[in-house]
């Protein structure tokens, strides 16, 4: 279990919205070698006024409705920690609309220099890592998302055809 006090490394899948359900217009974003898909997002049962978080995308089929995916999440500035696990649902949003869930598999924590936290070893399966401000969490925004080593979504991940 992670408490997002700090930005956290996350994995899992993704499932777009459709334009009927109240999505994208466009559908499902396209990964592009050289961005990110940014958004903003929150996890229930906080909203997107109270709860909002940046997110950062990638590693994603083109086009897919339903698709693996890895990302960053950062708290906005002032909110409150919030736990993140395998199997929380992540609601992702562009401004407060819902546009995609992301279903979290794994989490990880990130140090304020955007390096994995790596946990000592330890025989009990599952690990509790926690972020203590000094003074207030650090804040950053997507761009964190830039210290990621380049690599595109449709280099390894096979895609389900939108079929629209």
């Amino acid at each position: 279990m992670v408490m997002m006090t700090g930005s956290l490394a996350v994995s899992g899948m993704v499932v777009w919205l459709t334009p009927q359900q109240g999505g994208r217009v466009s559908g499902p974003p396209d990964p592009d070698y050289d961005y990110d898909y940014t958004a903003t997002a929150y996890l229930p049962p906080r909203t997107a006024e109270d709860g909002q978080a940046g997110i950062a995308l990638r590693r994603f089929a083109p086009g897919a409705w339903r698709t693996p995916a890895e990302g960053i999440l950062v708290p906005a500035k002032g909110n409150r920690a919030q736990q993140v696990i395998p199997g929380c649902v992540v609601v992702i949003t562009e401004g407060v609309r819902p546009v995609g869930f992301l279903t979290v598999e794994e989490v990880q924590l990130l140090a304020p220099d955007g390096t994995p936290v790596v946990p000592p070893a330890a025989s009990v399966p599952e690990v509790v890592a926690e972020v203590a401000p000094a003074t207030e969490p650090p804040y950053r925004h997507s761009t964190a998302a830039a210290r990621w080593t380049s690599r595109h979504a449709s280099d390894d991940v096979p895609s389900e055809p939108a079929g629209v």
